[in-house]
């Protein structure tokens, strides 16, 4: 096998934008078979409200070093999300910065998701290009380390194939299998649209988050002051 691979299924076009209209990353992960598919919360937006919807493209970088994530740039196309992992190195923030994510904007990918750091921020802020990272550092980068590029990893906590489902927003970051997508895609549609009912209730003072989970809190056989 290839150590930098090109071809490569996708999520296809179609589902990944029906993704890209859900409201929360919530939303999805709650939707998914294990609730499982949720990076681990040390990732952060480097700006807030940056939102992400496309499929992943993975990169195995060398500790503080980006020379695999140089190559990867130079293959990214439309809708690609990066997944770059880095030994879990984070005062590398050279790994990427404004020209990688300037080029990356220029190929049409939809982001990158950084297992560590980032500079540059203010200028990627500029450029209306959704980053989201470990950690934010100045500090230099080599290019000397061999890596791999399209082959399943593990970043985050959660094991990612090329052309995975990736949605990011505020709160977090969600991969959904390729395979399973669909039926992922459905549950959360539905979800959304009973919790838009559930929202308008609520303001309306019509019911509280309480009468959800009535029945659990009875199971407690709590001893309540009457009213």
């Amino acid at each position: 096998m290839y150590d930098v691979i090109k071809t490569y299924e996708k999520t296809p076009a179609k589902l990944v934008e029906r993704f890209s209209v859900l409201e929360e990353s919530a939303s999805i992960n709650e939707s998914m078979p294990n609730k499982d598919g949720a990076l681990s919360s040390d990732f952060r937006p480097i700006w807030p409200g940056i939102r992400l919807c496309g499929t992943a493209m993975t990169v195995q970088c060398g500790v503080g070093d980006n020379v695999m994530l140089h190559k990867a740039i130079s293959m990214a196309g439309p809708g690609d999300v990066l997944m770059v992992t880095n030994g879990n190195f984070n005062e590398g923030g050279g790994l990427f910065g404004g020209m990688m994510a300037a080029s990356l904007k220029a190929r049409g990918a939809a982001g990158i998701i950084i297992e560590g750091a980032c500079r540059d921020t203010m200028l990627i802020k500029d450029l209306g290009f959704p980053v989201f990272a470990r950690n934010i550092c100045i500090k230099a980068t080599t290019k000397l380390c061999p890596g791999k590029i399209n082959h399943p990893l593990v970043i985050g906590g959660v094991y990612v194939n090329p052309g995975d489902l990736v949605f990011a927003d505020n709160d977090s970051i969600v991969v959904v299998p390729k395979e399973i997508a669909a039926k992922v895609l459905e549950v959360a549609e539905a979800r959304e649209a009973k919790e838009e009912g559930l929202f308008k209730q609520i303001l309306n003072k019509e019911t509280t988050t309480f009468e959800m989970f009535k029945s659990n809190y009875e199971k407690l056989n709590l001893s309540e002051e009457p009213d």
